[in-house]
């Protein structure tokens, strides 16, 4: 629930999680098996097989984690249980992580796509800027976007695989002959698929309930474990199967595959399908393939921007970056954490090299994020974990400790990478909260409680007799004095609803306190002033409501359910314009959903 009191709306099911979290594994498999290769050559099986079981390793533990946090279980969240501080670095790193994953993606989509050189750079760039100006309008149905592209993607691993199980074979596979500590730092530097189940936590606040579930006691525990579990299998068996094929190939097309590791699974496509039914098949499907898993790619760059997009807006909300991150434009998008999501990930795509160097930076921020959610978890005393879950997740953050210390000690530019972006978002937080007046103070524990806020009294508005009215007003409209003649005749109470828009895809519950208000905002306070005048001159009882809400259909039914109200009043909008199309019609949605008992009226 947020800070107005208002639910979310819970309206992503199983199907859509699922798909958004394929979005980001599911395309993983596009380089991992490829980075495999570069790094081991025919002696990758037992890195690739290491990789999917530290995966499906991750995947567990964050089924246990969506079970206990159903209002958004990412790093930020869990962390903030045990400190702000260490939530704020958990956020920071997972800034860091969304902005590879942004630009790999892209990268990715760029060779799969067939570009070749210097163009690849060029065009990842503008594919960035392209997706950060769609996002100008804020997100709309990626959920669904994701959903239709999971299946293609599907059905080619699929297809490639049943082409390729004929030519299976442990012949070409060699025993690495390396030492432990290098075969570890090749591990290390495989891990690529992991910042999906990030994703898929934050957005258990807005899952849909699982059956006897209420907005008062919450569980999404089914829900999120029909969604994280077949794709888990599927990734952990569809890479184990492909880097099998992979590495079934003869040697003598080794140079080629070291040369075309970028899109592996499109060479795969080529070659499996020219050897089962000829080279013209085998050319056009991997064009196909190559397109397929391409456009996905680009579904998860834009994943990646909104949930920048979405992080850097709850942190300004819950104060630790500065307040100008919430000013929101026409479409409720804020500006500043939309110009940040487009400027980072073309930044690290114009200093980067290849898809290589772009792998070295993107497992710090992850790994380091996933690794902070897991020790916050386990530590936390008060989460009923079993006893077996805490141990499963001991041991996976154990793991993800050592990944960590070892990606910091190998590669110098992923540490730095990740130290500028810790650097930069706590400076800004220490800026931010000194505007603010906020200093840190360290007191004994029972000086805290004696000081701590008592949870707020539940007040309740007592209603004149007569019926209740519900009015939703963005602007001195007609409809506003034509709900103020009706209060007044039927002698009932009038409602005037301002919500404020916010197309943001927010990673979890807003932590802050401080309610939101309609006096800070000029246009409502400029609407409730005048209203509660003409109220007091013409004897209605005026109740001014706010809200900020990335649904606002939502938000009304909602208030209109939870406050009884008996007429709800919209005013038409005669606008037909490109945002239009975009953002959809209010009216439209409330009068699809709105209880029997509740009468609308849209007044023109």
């Amino acid at each position: 629930m947020s800070a107005s009191g208002v639910h979310r709306p819970r309206n992503l099911d199983w199907q859509r999680a699922a798909a958004l979290l394929y979005g980001d594994w599911g395309t993983s498999k596009a380089y991992v098996i490829g980075l495999a290769f570069l790094v081991a050559g025919y002696s990758s099986l037992p890195i690739i097989v290491a990789v999917c079981a530290l995966t499906g390793l991750v995947a567990y533990n964050y089924i246990v984690i969506c079970k206990h946090f159903p209002d958004g279980g990412g790093v930020y969240s869990a962390a903030r249980k045990q400190s702000r501080l260490l939530a704020v670095m958990g956020a920071l790193l997972l800034v860091a992580n969304f902005t590879v994953t942004a630009t790999l993606s892209g990268w990715a989509a760029m060779n799969y796509f067939g570009l070749d050189g210097a163009v690849v750079r060029w065009a990842t760039i503008a594919t960035i800027f392209g997706v950060g100006a769609v996002n100008y309008f804020g997100p709309k149905h990626t959920g669904s976007f994701a959903a239709v592209l999971a299946l293609p993607m599907v059905v080619a691993v699929v297809a490639i695989v049943a082409m390729s199980v004929p030519y299976l074979s442990t012949v070409n596979l060699e025993a690495s002959h390396d030492s432990f500590g290098k075969n570890w730092v090749a591990f290390v530097g495989v891990i690529l698929a992991l910042s999906g189940v990030e994703a898929i936590a934050n957005l258990t606040g807005v899952m849909k309930l699982d059956p006897g579930a209420t907005m008062e006691a919450p569980r999404v525990a089914q829900t999120a474990r029909k969604s994280i579990i077949p794709v888990a299998i599927e990734v952990v068996v569809g890479t184990v199967l492909l880097g099998w094929a992979m590495l079934s190939l003869p040697h003598t097309l080794q140079p080629a595959m070291k040369t075309d590791w970028e899109k592996m699974v499109r060479f795969l496509a080529e070659q499996y399908g020219a050897m089962t039914f000829g080279p013209d098949f085998g050319h056009y499907f991997a064009v196909a393939v190559g397109i397929v898993v391409g456009l996905l790619l680009l579904s998860a760059v834009n994943t990646a921007i909104g949930a920048l997009i979405g992080l850097n807006y709850m942190l300004a909300r819950d104060g630790e970056m500065p307040r100008s991150f919430t000013r929101l434009n026409s479409h409720g998008v804020p500006w500043i954490p939309l110009a940040i999501a487009a400027l980072l990930p073309a930044l690290v795509g114009l200093f980067s090299t290849d898809l290589e160097s772009l792998a070295g930076l993107y497992a710090i921020g992850v790994v380091g994020a996933i690794a902070v959610n897991l020790g916050s978890c386990l530590f936390n005393k008060q989460l009923p974990l079993k006893w077996y879950e805490r141990a499963v997740m001991g041991v996976t953050f154990i793991t993800l400790f050592a990944v960590e210390l070892t990606i910091a000690k190998t590669k110098g530019d992923a540490l730095f990478f990740a130290c500028c972006v810790l650097g930069v978002g706590l400076t800004l937080r220490g800026y931010s909260q000194r505007r603010a007046g906020l200093r840190t103070v360290t007191v004994a524990e029972h000086v805290a409680a004696s000081v701590s806020p008592e949870v707020a009294l539940d007040f309740r508005i007592n209603l004149d007799p007569g019926q209740s009215i519900l009015v939703c007003a963005r602007g001195l409209t007609p409809v506003l004095r034509f709900a103020l003649e009706e209060a007044r005749f039927r002698q009932g109470a009038l409602y005037i609803l301002y919500v404020k828009e916010l197309a943001v895809t927010l990673p979890g519950p807003l932590e802050s306190t401080e309610r939101v208000r309609w006096q800070d905002d000029p246009e409502a306070a400029n609407i409730m002033t005048t209203m509660m005048e003409l109220g007091r001159q013409n004897d209605v009882q005026v109740i001014p409501l706010y809200s900020v809400s990335e649904n606002p259909a939502a938000t009304i039914l909602d208030l209109s359910a939870t406050l009884g109200i008996d007429i709800l009043m919209l005013g038409a909008r005669h606008r037909r314009t490109l945002a239009q199309m975009f953002k959809g019609d209010v009216a439209n949605q409330v009068a699809k959903e709105l209880p029997e008992n509740i009468q609308l009226v849209i007044h023109g």
